[in-house]
């Protein structure tokens, strides 16, 4: 197993980790469970550089990890998820002020049918002077509940359009909901992208996977600073790997560094729970009703070196 092959690291930190975040709307107070408030913004910005980050375009992460190179500490990379017309009206000015890139994930559906709430291509192609523009699928419906044929389609669709409209294929794409599996995964993967982003909790170091970028959720009242402790705990999920049939989760499974002896299991509504690990090995048996529609399971060993693992029923 490969994380045998590392343990001459330490499994608390395994090379740097920079950080992806993920927006959504900017200054719509209608909205607050997906907002981030032009002050709150403001604020980030002003935090990130007065403590000597760098914010760097997201296509400058991926170089970094196709040549499996360590992605420095101080790195952040910003996204921005929907195209949602907030981003344009509020979000871009403090964007452009602080000459930060971004990288702006389009909901094709929205922008395609001028929904209202939406950027139409004319102000995501302003946009894309400042930033770089990517997909978001088509419909943005829960791919983990659709067929291999309506993802493959929903997909395509996205694709053709967005190209039609921008001129150049996207290169990355990010989930609707964050919420994808191995199958979801590998369907979009066929696609050719570059990346593929997630939203979990987590950093970005050489070893994570190009097309399950973790990026932290920066919306509603947030402690930036607290975000940026996350690190990617290496692990090697066994079981689960699905929502279970009857919705109730039996057993945890997974290999981890084998210099760990204790971590902490998150499973959402029940909390953390300390559990032991025996030479990198984790196996837990459980008897737990699954109580959400989209489950977290997380193993970490501080709360904030985590590896996260989700359940979609």
């Amino acid at each position: 197993m490969k994380y045998f092959l590392l343990l001459c690291l330490s499994y608390l930190y395994l090379n740097a980790n920079g950080h992806i975040f993920v927006y959504h709307r900017f200054g719509d107070s209608k909205h607050e469970s997906t907002n981030t408030s032009i002050k709150e913004l403001e604020q980030q910005f002003d935090y990130l550089k007065k403590n000597n980050y760098e914010v760097v375009a997201l296509s400058k992460m991926i170089d970094k990890l196709n040549k499996k190179e360590n992605i420095p500490d101080n790195w952040v990379a910003f996204t921005i998820d929907d195209a949602y017309k907030s981003f344009y009206h509020n979000g871009l000015d403090i964007f452009k002020k602080y000459n930060y890139p971004f990288t702006l994930f389009v909901y094709v559906e929205a922008t395609d049918k001028k929904y209202g709430d939406f950027m139409n291509w004319e102000e995501i192609k302003e946009a894309s002077k400042y930033g770089e523009i990517e997909l978001h699928s088509y419909s943005h419906k829960q791919l983990v509940k659709l067929s291999d044929e309506e993802i493959y389609y929903d997909t395509k669709k996205s694709f053709d359009i967005f190209e039609k409209e921008m001129g150049f294929k996207p290169k990355g794409y990010s989930y609707p909901y964050g919420e994808y599996d191995d199958r979801v995964k590998n369907i979009i993967k066929k696609f050719d992208f570059k990346y593929i982003a997630n939203q979990n909790n987590g950093s970005i170091n050489e070893n994570s996977d190009i097309f399950d970028l973790n990026r932290v959720a920066l919306v509603g009242k947030v402690n930036l600073k607290e975000k940026l402790k996350y690190k990617t705990l290496e692990v090697d999920w066994i079981e689960p790997q699905f929502y279970p049939k009857n919705g109730i989760l039996t057993k945890v499974s997974a290999e981890v560094n084998p210099e760990i002896k204790n971590a902490k299991l998150f499973i959402s509504t029940y909390g953390w729970q300390d559990i032991k690990v025996k030479n990198g090995i984790i196996d837990i048996k459980l008897d737990k009703k699954l109580n959400l529609n989209r489950n977290r399971v997380a193993i970490s060993t501080d709360y904030y070196t985590i590896s996260n693992k989700l359940l979609i029923k």
